[in-house]
């Protein structure tokens, strides 16, 4: 992977500690795109997982931890031109702004959890990243949020009164906001999400009901069984979530395209799947994933 340079990084480096201000000013000139144009379909590469403390892919638990090698894999993936846009934290989305990589790309701001995997808060979920002001003030296009639902902690509470408020000021900024909703339980001193459909049914519709206006929510589901009334359960547009589920990415890729051909399914954000394949192709798997997402796209010479 030669997208980047040492000198793209020498200069990011001195961007952040001697021209902070550029990064403000990359965001103002940043050439925008509508969120959804062409065949109304959205592949978008997810990169939030750092600052949730999720480094692991498969069995290696820090492979994520490498800023440079992410920031690399990022703007290989960036460059196909299946690829709409990226979802991130500020820290993820300051570095791509400073290195010119956002330009006719859908952005979309993480607004993070505070409950971090085994920390005795795990359920206090508390928005820590973006936030709506500064998503509209920065030209973010997108917001996301995560929603655990547990219902024997209650720490659930906060968190559903944050995204509530968080759901009503996006749309008042008529800014699109994803939700990522699951439920969860404890389980052997560990946060386990279920992935049944009836837990995402359930999941969905506490979500879709959150805040004053949902007129700008979209859902981002995982891809489980029995689909089809999974995607019953909302008219909201969604996104399938494809995390580092452990299988084989054929497998995977049979069960995306099942998905993706669902009513209402509008596209794919996927993060770790893709930019850490297996086999390192980077560009081969991104390339495969936006092909099931944008039936039409060229080949890539």
């Amino acid at each position: 992977m030669t997208e980047l340079s040492p000198a793209d990084f020498e200069r990011l480096r001195h961007i952040r500690a001697h021209r902070p201000h550029e990064i403000a000013e990359t965001f103002a000139s940043r050439r925008r795109r509508d969120v959804l144009q062409g065949d109304g379909r959205l592949f978008i590469i997810a990169a939030d997982h750092p600052a949730r403390g999720a480094l692991a892919v498969g069995t290696d638990a820090t492979a994520m931890a490498d800023r440079y090698v992410l920031l690399e894999r990022l703007a290989v993936a960036l460059r196909h031109p299946g690829v709409d846009g990226v979802l991130g934290t500020p820290d993820i989305i300051d570095d791509l702004a400073a290195l010119g990589l956002l330009d006719d790309k859908i952005v979309v701001g993480s607004m993070n959890r505070g409950g971090l995997r085994g920390a005795r808060f795990e359920m206090d979920d508390r928005y820590t990243a973006y936030d709506v002001p500064t998503m509209v003030a920065r030209g973010i296009d997108f917001a996301k949020t995560l929603i655990r639902v547990n219902l024997d902690d209650p720490g659930t509470v906060p968190t559903l009164a944050a995204t509530a408020d968080a759901v009503t000021s996006a749309a008042a900024a008529r800014l699109p906001i994803m939700l990522e909703p699951f439920m969860t339980r404890w389980q052997d001193g560990r946060n386990v999400n279920d992935l049944s459909a009836d837990a995402v049914i359930l999941s969905i519709a506490i979500a879709s009901g959150l805040g004053a206006d949902s007129a700008y929510t979209w859902m981002k589901l995982p891809v489980v069984d029995e689909m089809e009334r999974v995607m019953s359960a909302t008219t909201m547009p969604t996104l399938l979530l494809g995390g580092d589920s452990g299988a084989g990415l054929d497998e995977t890729f049979a069960a995306w395209e099942s998905a993706l051909a669902l009513p209402g399914v509008r596209g794919l954000t996927v993060g770790r799947a893709l930019l850490y394949p297996p086999d390192g192709d980077v560009v081969g798997a991104v390339d495969t994933a936006a092909r099931l997402v944008h039936r039409d796209l060229p080949a890539i010479v």
